[in-house]
């Protein structure tokens, strides 16, 4: 069975949402709190065992910090030598350029030809998290892992899901066990088949090129993505990799992004006391 030696970063949106801030750094290298966005992505991809990361962005967009070789930074600061975004011979890394903003179908297509194998996907705005360490006890996410030891096992493609509250804002799933039979874009509460959302984490095969072309941009538009999925639904089937211990962050929009920046530093042990210790005392006031 190949190995997932490939995964995407998708970076190409415009974070016009989080204007002016991404006019001026690129949402994904935002930091939550001290650890900038794509760091998360990229160290989250390598524990899983990836060996190449895709970087897909958009023309103009600057993302050139993330292949910086950064030899002043690993010796004045050596306990974040392991983060720093560089070649090494750990992972490689490439950046595609997606031309125009055609959805997250498209984006992958724009990596696909230099990718070997099944890939797997993680959408640049989106962090999943099970660890809140500081740089100095630094942990990654295990969440692609959980998708890369689910397609061992079953040998699907998978999706990673999380449960939310609001499902009106999100792709809801119906599942059977662990495999998804149907996913509902946004659907009103009422209607919503789960709480089990998708949440930017995905696992696709090899052939996923082929029926891009199949499931063109030019018929499905934004929803190219979906249909490729499910494509996968109704033929070798989609498993639904159920994220329980993680926590969603979502740097599109400033509202959630504040609450993700308040809630990791709340979990992480070099910052929670004091920073729950000065909410208390600055809501009483």
């Amino acid at each position: 069975m190949p190995e997932v030696s490939d995964a995407l970063l998708v970076a190409g949106g415009l974070g016009t949402r989080m204007l002016p801030a991404s006019a001026y750094l690129a949402k994904e290298n935002l930091p939550l709190v001290d650890v900038p966005i794509l760091v998360h992505l990229a160290r989250e991809a390598i524990f899983a065992g990836v060996k190449r990361l895709h970087i897909i962005t958009s023309p103009g967009k600057n993302l050139e910090s993330i292949t910086q070789n950064h030899m002043q930074l690993k010796h004045k600061a050596p306990h974040v030598r392991e983060m720093l975004l560089f070649p090494t011979e750990e992972v490689e890394v490439f950046t595609h350029v997606q031309a125009e903003p055609k959805g997250l179908g498209d984006a992958i297509y724009q990596a696909l030809d230099a990718v070997e194998g099944p890939f797997l996907v993680l959408l640049g705005d989106n962090l999943i998290m099970d660890n809140h360490h500081s740089p100095n006890t630094y942990h990654p996410s295990n969440a692609s892992k959980l998708l890369v030891e689910s397609y061992r096992e079953k040998q699907k493609p998978c999706v990673g899901l999380i449960e939310v509250e609001q499902v009106q804002h999100y792709g809801i799933t119906r599942l059977e066990d662990d495999m998804i039979s149907e996913i509902v874009e946004k659907p009103n509460p009422s209607d919503a088949p789960s709480k089990w959302a998708l949440c930017g984490r995905y696992l696709f095969p090899s052939h996923t090129k082929d029926l891009l072309h199949k499931y063109d941009h030019e018929t499905h538009g934004e929803l190219q993505s979906i249909a490729l999925q499910q494509h996968f639904i109704e033929n070798e089937g989609l498993v639904g990799v159920r994220l329980k211990n993680h926590q969603w962050y979502d740097a599109g929009q400033p509202m959630p992004w504040l609450k993700s920046q308040i809630d990791h530093a709340l979990r992480r042990e070099d910052l929670g006391d004091e920073l729950r210790a000065w909410l208390l005392q600055r809501l009483q006031r």
